[in-house]
């Protein structure tokens, strides 16, 4: 049995596959970022979904794709989290952007893939290899574009008195705004940037209140300047998108990267999918 599983820092997709590409089960857990989770949080994650826990010993081969898995000490450091806990299964552990890659490029053909979620990344398949020019440093200073950006500005502009009275008072019949309870999720709370990006939702639906679109402008722009235009070939090349912020603020994405001459092709909400006819085709 072949376990897939696409993880962000929110939520993680997991599917179990024969070696035909038979679904023998699917489920979701909570996001296993290792940049923020130590192993006990990791196996309690595991074992709080039944699927999971209950086929662990029948798992050989495990395709992790994960958020906060781009350095070789994240990665090495979830792949004995994972065999310990999968004895049976030979674990592989790659950052979330392969699982971009396989899900939207067609083979061999070269694109740039860009993930907007929760976080943010951005890299070039050169149809072999994938390529990087910005490495992560985590969600505090980065993560230009994604979930957690938005839900900054939110509480920055809700705080600062910028969001406009109506927007506001909205704003804080649908959250929790009490100063201690943001504080304790920002501070005290694992995944603190999987708390920030579930405001990105309100942002998505007030995305044509002109205080959102300035926001939602503005995380677009720096995103498509910081990481898709750090590679020469951007004209040259197709631009494809995963993540739930691409895919909501798909309209809004285009029309940014239209301004720079940029080609926006596939936008996926999530790459799980197209992770079972790539490991089938490549077994």
């Amino acid at each position: 049995m072949k376990l897939l599983v696409d993880s962000g820092s929110t939520k993680a997709d997991w599917i179990a596959i024969d070696d035909n590409g038979k679904v023998l089960f699917t489920t979701q857990s909570l996001g296993l970022n290792p940049e923020v989770l130590d192993k006990e949080e990791i196996i309690s994650r595991l074992n709080d979904k039944f699927d999971i826990e209950h086929n662990k010993l029948k798992a050989n081969q495990i395709y992790f794709y994960g958020a906060g898995c781009g350095t070789d000490r994240m990665k090495d450091f979830l792949t004995h989290v994972f065999e310990e806990y999968f004895t049976n299964a030979k674990v592989s552990v790659h950052e979330d952007t392969y699982a971009a890659v396989y899900a939207t490029t067609p083979k061999d053909e070269k694109a740039i893939v860009c993930i907007l979620g929760t976080g943010s990344n951005c890299s070039y398949f050169d149809g072999k290899v994938l390529h990087q020019k910005v490495q992560s440093l985590g969600y505090i200073v980065m993560d230009d574009g994604s979930g957690n950006r938005f839900g900054r500005h939110l509480l920055r502009g809700y705080y600062f008195n910028k969001m406009p009275a109506g927007l506001a008072k909205e704003f804080k019949e649908e959250y929790n705004v009490d100063a201690d309870f943001i504080k304790a999720n920002l501070y005290k709370e694992a995944n603190p940037n999987a708390y920030l990006a579930t405001f990105a939702k309100f942002i998505i639906k007030h995305k044509d209140d002109e205080f959102c679109k300035k926001i939602i402008r503005k995380e677009l722009k720096s995103f498509t300047k910081n990481y898709i235009m750090q590679f020469e070939n951007h004209k040259d090349v197709p631009v494809h998108f995963v993540g739930s912020i691409a895919f909501y603020l798909k309209e809004e994405l285009e029309e940014i990267l239209a301004k720079y001459d940029i080609k926006m092709l596939n936008v996926l909400r999530r790459p799980i999918d197209g992770l079972i006819a790539y490991h089938v085709l490549n077994k």
